[in-house]
């Protein structure tokens, strides 16, 4: 993120930071973990089937779940169509449910990740935006992403951090607080870090749909095309070993 763009989308995030906390209440709430063992999906809808390609699984929030869009337009399907044309096929599963906060992901993570055809490869970890904009202390998120991520190194499955940041009207001791979490469980757990999912996309009306603050399929395309990289990064042969 350069600081130029950073301060602006920071001011436009705060002033849309209320009608993202309304409209996250319309959002379906987090299932229970009966309903979880049944909700990643693959890039079309489908149950995920075993190959031999590296299997990614993207476990957040509605940014993840491809919020407001139609079928195969969403944040999974687009990475998994970027990284096999950029010559590395995956199976990208999506585990983003709309409304999550990290204490209601953190209940599901066993259940997901159980519920896989196999141990996945890479779990991109986005979450966080709900507990904010709900007032949750940082601490109270740091620590269950910590126990996510935590899991995951349990597990031996290697992990890779989106972050999130405070509005600004949440106050300068909260947003030090909870935007210093994600680099700091970065560098806690040895895993890779986008800085702020929606760098670029945030406060660009061609971007986002009607609410001001989830990407639309074109800017669901633009954050892919950011984070692609990074995540072909993990996924190649000579860091999965």
């Amino acid at each position: 993120m350069k600081g130029w763009s950073l301060g602006r989308r920071l001011l436009q995030y705060g002033a849309l930071a209320l009608l993202f906390h309304l409209t996250s209440g319309c959002d379906r709430p987090a299932p229970s973990p009966s309903e979880t063992r049944d909700q990643p999906k693959d890039a079309v809808g489908k149950p995920a089937k075993a190959t031999d390609a590296p299997l990614v699984l993207v476990f957040g929030d509605s940014l993840y779940a491809g919020y407001g869009l139609d079928q195969g337009r969403g944040f999974a399907p687009a990475l998994e169509r970027a990284l096999a044309e950029g010559s590395l096929p995956a199976r990208v599963i999506n585990g983003g449910v709309s409304g999550d906060t990290s204490a209601a992901a953190l209940a599901r993570l066993a259940f997901t990740l159980d519920g896989l055809p196999r141990k996945p490869d890479l779990v991109l970890v986005g979450l966080g935006g709900n507990d904010m904009l709900r007032g949750f202390q940082p601490e109270t998120t740091r620590a269950n992403i910590d126990a996510i991520l935590t899991e995951l190194d349990r597990r031996g499955i290697d992990a890779m951090l989106t972050g999130m940041l405070a509005a600004p009207n949440l106050g300068a001791d909260y947003a030090a607080s909870f935007n210093a979490l994600y680099p700091a469980l970065a560098r806690r757990h040895d895993a890779p870090l986008y800085p702020f999912f929606l760098d670029g996309v945030l406060g660009r009306p061609a971007l986002m749909l009607a609410d001001g603050i989830h990407p639309n399929a074109q800017g669901v395309r633009a954050i892919v095309a950011k984070v692609t990289p990074l995540v072909s990064r993990q996924l190649q042969p000579s860091n999965r070993e």
